[in-house]
């Protein structure tokens, strides 16, 4: 395929090819556009305006003091490698080879990139839930594979497992799954986990879970899907330190697996960053090392936010559905006579001075007019940025 082809495979993957032929702008980055143009309330983008542990920030600046600068060796640096697999085993009981079984990458795009495209062949299928993280469309196209997506049902947001079974079949190559889940904020229960695995076997399938919520949970259990009974040895396991650490910019990611796919897997991956993040490696370290205090605090801490901002949804007439989990609750304006979501993000910064999200911005043409007037909302902020944007949807009046 000519590098042509390829880009335009990944933007009609993503949505984002124009008729004509041009690159249209994603959703996200037009929301973002007019949250800067109006002065808004940026609720749309997922990422903290707080830093994070400071031990982390003066350990990545020890790191670029000590000379930490060139590349890291390709699979990672050691201390982080070793730093993943002691997280693993301390909160999921989880035991990895830290020299054949874990592979650092820039962020957990990366690690979908680098897994989508050493491990699928042109035709492959692969089954995510719909609504899904737009980047998989995109990476999926872009590595030949066919995207194949079952449902989530409101108001819980749950897949029909008999919907999921009828979807997995023997051209299924991957199944995809992201737990806790973006943009619902579900976190998927045991008995969804165990369908997974059992349709992985039954099809002789691999699982990708993007996991990169795993400590932002608020009261349901995050559950790794490799813990599963059978679930290991088919398993690829994607986290990354900037959900977990208020450190989105430092691009740390991860993944682990059996040792035979991560070879394969660092056979493309050398190919696309070859390294990155020197002297942020240790740092993470550090962080997966900061005591269990650390872990309960960020959880409850994000729990309080989204119990602000749920209030002042539900105070200023959406229906909210509350997440178990991530940094997203998902709210419906058509009590508000709003009943096209994309229609109400454009205009609810003149109305109300935020900006939020349409969920149809993660939805497949086939399943979008299901989730046609649902928007999402960040609340990955500060607590005062949040009363600030609860004052203000509070104004909204209906139409």
């Amino acid at each position: 395929m000519t590098v042509h082809g390829a880009w335009k495979k990944a933007a009609s993957g993503a949505g984002l090819l124009a008729a004509d032929g041009s690159v249209t702008a994603s959703i996200f980055a037009e929301m973002s556009a007019l949250a800067m143009r109006t002065g808004s309330i940026n609720l749309g983008q997922g990422f903290p305006d707080e830093d994070g542990p400071a031990e982390i920030l003066e350990a990545a600046r020890q790191a670029i003091s000590d000379g930490i600068n060139q590349y890291p060796p390709g699979r990672g640096s050691p201390v982080l490698l070793h730093a993943i697999a002691t997280h693993q085993q301390r909160f999921y009981g989880l035991t990895s080879d830290p020299d054949t079984e874990i592979l650092v990458t820039a962020g957990a795009t990366e690690a979908l990139s680098s897994t989508l495209l050493a491990l699928l062949e042109p035709g492959d299928e692969v089954v995510t839930f719909e609504p899904f993280y737009d980047a998989y469309g995109a990476l999926i196209t872009l590595a030949g594979g066919i995207h194949r997506t079952v449902p989530l049902l409101a108001p819980d947001f749950l897949p029909d497992l008999d919907e999921l079974s009828a979807m997995v079949s023997d051209r299924t190559r991957i199944i995809l799954l992201n737990n806790p889940h973006n943009p619902t904020g579900t976190v998927f229960p045991r008995e969804v986990l165990e369908r997974v695995v059992e349709l992985a076997h039954r099809h002789d399938a691999l699982i990708v879970t993007d996991e990169v919520y795993e400590h932002l949970t608020f009261g349901a259990q995050h559950i790794p899907v490799a813990t599963i009974a059978g679930a290991r040895e088919r398993t690829i396991t994607i986290s990354s330190a900037g959900k977990t650490f208020n450190t989105t910019g430092w691009k740390i990611g991860w993944l682990s697996a059996p040792a035979a796919i991560v070879t394969a897997i660092l056979a493309v991956k050398q190919f696309l960053t070859y390294v990155n993040g020197a002297p942020f490696q240790p740092a993470i370290a550090a962080g997966l090392a900061l005591p269990d205090s650390y872990f309960a605090g960020i959880a409850a801490d994000l729990q309080h936010k989204r119990d602000v901002l749920a209030a002042g949804l539900t105070t200023a007439g959406f229906d909210v559905t509350l997440p178990g989990g991530s940094y997203f609750i998902v709210a419906d304006p058509g009590p508000l006579g709003y009943p096209d979501g994309a229609d109400f993000c454009r205009r609810l910064p003149d109305l109300a001075g935020v900006v939020a999200v349409p969920i149809s911005a993660f939805c497949s043409p086939t399943h979008g007019a299901r989730y046609s007037s649902l928007v999402r909302f960040a609340y990955c902020k500060k607590v005062d940025v949040l009363e600030q944007a609860a004052q203000q949807l509070g104004a909204l009046t209906t139409r």
